[in-house]
C-alpha cells in the first residue's frame, strides 16, 4: 500500500512537471526587456545577467563592490547581440536602507526604462551549530538574503502593476527547502524567501506580473568557496553526497523557468535526500562520542 502511495505521488508530481508548460503565463521576451540583477557582481548573478544580455536585454546590475561591479559589466558586455544594448552599475547594499534601494531603482528605470524582470540573488551563507552561531549571524543573514530580497521587489512592485507585466524571481536554494545539519541560520533566512514569494504571487498574478522561486544546489561559486570555511564535517559531508553545479548551468536554468510550480519535482527530489543526510549526522555522532570515551579512558 505504501508503495502503492508513493508511486502515485511520484506519477503525479511528473504529470504537474509535464503540463505546467501548458498553464505557464506567456514567457517573457527578453530582447529589449529591462533586467536588474541583485548580487550582480558574481556567481550565479552575473551568470543570469550574461544570460539575459546574450537574449538581447539590458541589465542594471546592482552589489555593494563597485570594483567588482566594473569588471562584471565589462565580462557581460562581451555577450552583445547589438549596438544598443547598455550594461548599468549600481553599487549599494540592498539588506540596509529601503529608501536607497528604492532610490537607485527609480534611477535604473530613469535611464533603461522600467522594470522587466527582477532577479534577487544577493545573499550570503554561514554554516555551524546552532549553539555556536552568534545571534548577530542569524541577524544577518536574515537581513542579507531576506530583506535583501524584500526590498528591491517592493521598489519595482507598484510599476509591475501599473504596466500589468513583470517577472520577480527569488534565486533561494536547497537549503531553503530542506533544513540542513549546519543551516539553522541559512536555511530559516531562504525558508522565508520561499514563504514571500508564495504570499505575494497570490497578490500580483490578478496584475499579470509573475514569481518565481529557485532553488539551486550546491554551486561553484566564490559565495559557495567561502561558505566551505565554516562548514561543520557533519555539513562537509552531507555536501559531498551531491554534485557541485556550474553557476552558467544555474543561470540558464533560472532564466527559463517562469512558474514556481516547476520546481515541485525538484521538491520531492530533496525529499529523497533527507533520509542519507540524517544517517550522516547518526554516524558522526557515534564516531565522536567513541572519541570522547576513548579520551576520557586513556
Amino acid at each position: 500500500m505504501l508503495l502503492l502511495a508513493a508511486a502515485f505521488l511520484v506519477a503525479f508530481v511528473l504529470l504537474l512537471y509535464m503540463v505546467s508548460p501548458l498553464i505557464s503565463p506567456k514567457p517573457l521576451a527578453l530582447p529589449g526587456a529591462h533586467v536588474v540583477v541583485t548580487g550582480g557582481s558574481s556567481g550565479i548573478g552575473k551568470c543570469i545577467a550574461i544570460e539575459c544580455y546574450k537574449q538581447g536585454a539590458f541589465i542594471t546590475l546592482v552589489a555593494r563592490n563597485e570594483d567588482k561591479l566594473l569588471q562584471a559589466k565589462k565580462e557581460i558586455e562581451k555577450h552583445s547581440i547589438n549596438d544598443k544594448q547598455v550594461v548599468l552599475c549600481i553599487s549599494v547594499d540592498v539588506s540596509q536602507d529601503y529608501s536607497q534601494v528604492e532610490n537607485v531603482i527609480k534611477q535604473a528605470q530613469e535611464k533603461l526604462g522600467p522594470v522587466d524582470m527582477l532577479v534577487n540573488c544577493a545573499g550570503m551563507s554561514l554554516s555551524g551549530k546552532f549553539e555556536d552561531l552568534e545571534v548577530s549571524t542569524f541577524e544577518r543573514l536574515m537581513s542579507v538574503n531576506y530583506l535583501g530580497s524584500v526590498y528591491p521587489s517592493r521598489a519595482v512592485i507598484t510599476t509591475m502593476k501599473e504596466r500589468r507585466v513583470g517577472r520577480i524571481v527569488f534565486v533561494s536554494s536547497q537549503a531553503g527547502q530542506l533544513g540542513l545539519f549546519g543551516f539553522t541560520a541559512y536555511s530559516s533566512s531562504k525558508f522565508a524567501i520561499r514563504g514571500l514569494a508564495e504570499a505575494l504571487q497570490m497578490e500580483v498574478k490578478p496584475y499579470n506580473v509573475y514569481v518565481t522561486v529557485a532553488y539551486p544546489p550546491d554551486t561553484d561559486t566564490p559565495g559557495f568557496a567561502e561558505e566551505n570555511k565554516t562548514k561543520p564535517l557533519e555539513t562537509r559531508l552531507i555536501s559531498e553526497t551531491v554534485s557541485v553545479c556550474k553557476p552558467e548551468q544555474v543561470a540558464k536554468q533560472i532564466v527559463k523557468d517562469a512558474i514556481v510550480v516547476t520546481m515541485g519535482l525538484f521538491r520531492t527530489i530533496a525529499l529523497f535526500y533527507l533520509g542519507s543526510f540524517d544517517s550522516i549526522v547518526r554516524r558522526c555522532m557515534m564516531q565522536r562520542a567513541k572519541s570522547e570515551v576513548a579520551d576520557k579512558t586513556a
